[in-house]
C-alpha cells in the first residue's frame, strides 16, 4: 500500500538532462545516472534514500544503476530499491531503465560468486524479488572471470534475455580480450552487448589506453563511466588536507598514502583550471568525461539530494578548449 503518493516533476524532462543513445540501439540514457553502490542499503535512512531517488527522477535521471550486492549490507540497496517502487514509483516504471549486476561475492558456498550460469541466474532471480520486479531493463555480468568457460558466462546472458528476465545484457571491467570475444558472441546470438562498464576518470584513463573504449564503441555498445570523481579525490574535498570526517579518513575504499604531495599539486592545479572554468574541480571532472561522445552516461554516488543537485551543475559547461584539455592530460598523466 502506498504511504505517500509521489507526483513527480512535470518537467522533469525539459529541465536541462541530455539523453544519449547507448551504442547502435533504441535506448537513450541521461547523462548521469544514480549508482547505488553506497548510501542507499541498511545504513542508510530510507528516508535519505527516498529522498535522493525522487531528486533524481524529478531532474531527468531515469538511469538506476545497482548491483545485488549493493548496500552494506549485501542486497540491502536492491531492498530500498524494492521499496521505492512500492511506494513511489511503480506507476512510473515504464519511464525508468534499472540495471543490476551479478560476479562479485555475494552468498557462501561455491555458487556464490564469480560467472556461472548458475550464479547468474540464482542472482538475477533474487534481485527482481528484492526490487519487487518482473524484469530488469539491463542485467551485468559485474567481472569476468578466468576459471568459468566464457561461453557459459555469456550464453547465461543470453539465456537471461531469452526468458524475458532481462531487456538488455551488458559487461563492467571485461580485459580487452575477453571483450573483444564477448562482443562478438552476443552479437552472433542476436543478443547485443548494450553497454559496457568500467572505472574512468581523470586519474584512471584505461579504458582509453586499453582501447576498451574503442572497442565499445566499434562494436555498437554504450559506454558507462563509473568512479568519476576518484572516490572522492576529484571532488575538492582534499585540496588543503584530509578532512575528518572523510572517506580517505576513515580508510572506506580511499587510503591516505594516495595524497601525497605531488597529488596535492596535481588537484591544486586541475582545481585552477576548474575555477578559470567557472566550476568546481568536481563540475569539471564530471564534464571532463562528458566531451567524450563515446561516453553513454557517467555513473555519480549521493549521500544527499543537495549532491545530486551539485552534480548536474556540470551539464552547464560541457565543452573544453584543446588548451585546456593539453593541460588536463598533463596533470592526469604524471
Amino acid at each position: 500500500m502506498i504511504e505517500s503518493p509521489y507526483q513527480p516533476s512535470p518537467d522533469r524532462y525539459d529541465d536541462g538532462m541530455i539523453y544519449r543513445r547507448a551504442g547502435r540501439s533504441g535506448v537513450l540514457l541521461p547523462a548521469f545516472s544514480l549508482g547505488m553502490w553506497h548510501n542507499f542499503g541498511s545504513g542508510q535512512a530510507f528516508s535519505n534514500v527516498q529522498r535522493m531517488a525522487h531528486y533524481a527522477f524529478d531532474r531527468g535521471i531515469t538511469h538506476f544503476d545497482l548491483a545485488n550486492n549493493y548496500g552494506p549490507a549485501y542486497g540491502t540497496a536492491e531492498e530500498n530499491f524494492g521499496r521505492l517502487m512500492e511506494r513511489s514509483f511503480r506507476p512510473y516504471r515504464d519511464e525508468m531503465f534499472i540495471a543490476t549486476k551479478a560476479g562479485y561475492d555475494m552468498w557462501p558456498g561455491p555458487y556464490g560468486n564469480w560467472g556461472s550460469r548458475k550464479y547468474l541466474t540464482a542472482s538475477l532471480d533474487q534481485s527482481l524479488r528484492r526490487m519487487k520486479l518482473d524484469y530488469v531493463d539491463i542485467f551485468y555480468s559485474h567481472r569476468h572471470d578466468p576459471e568459468t568457460p566464457l561461453e557459459e558466462t555469456l550464453q547465461a546472458l543470453v539465456d537471461i534475455v531469452r526468458r524475458g528476465k532481462a531487456l538488455y545484457v551488458g559487461l563492467s571491467r571485461y580485459p580487452l580480450e575477453a571483450a573483444r570475444f564477448a562482443f562478438r558472441y552476443l552479437a552472433e546470438r542476436d543478443v547485443p552487448c548494450l553497454l559496457f562498464q568500467d572505472r574512468y576518470n581523470i586519474f584512471s584513463r584505461q579504458p582509453e589506453t586499453s582501447g576498451v573504449l574503442s572497442l565499445s564503441a566499434a562494436s555498437g555498445s554504450g559506454f558507462v563511466a563509473f568512479s568519476p570523481l576518484a572516490q572522492g579525490l576529484l571532488t575538492g574535498r582534499y585540496l588543503d588536507g584530509i578532512p575528518q570526517d572523510s572517506r580517505m579518513a576513515a580508510g572506506r575504499s580511499l587510503q591516505r598514502e594516495v595524497l601525497t604531495d605531488a597529488m596535492l599539486e596535481r588537484l591544486r592545479a586541475l582545481n585552477d583550471i576548474a575555477r578559470q572554468r567557472g566550476q568546481t574541480l568536481a563540475e569539471m571532472a564530471l564534464a571532463w568525461l562528458l566531451r567524450d561522445k563515446r561516453v553513454t552516461s557517467v555513473i555519480v554516488g549521493a549521500s544527499s539530494a543537495a549532491q545530486i543537485e551539485d552534480n548536474l551543475r556540470a551539464l552547464e559547461n560541457a565543452s573544453f578548449s584543446d588548451d585546456e584539455l593539453a593541460r588536463i592530460d598533463a596533470l592526469s598523466r604524471e
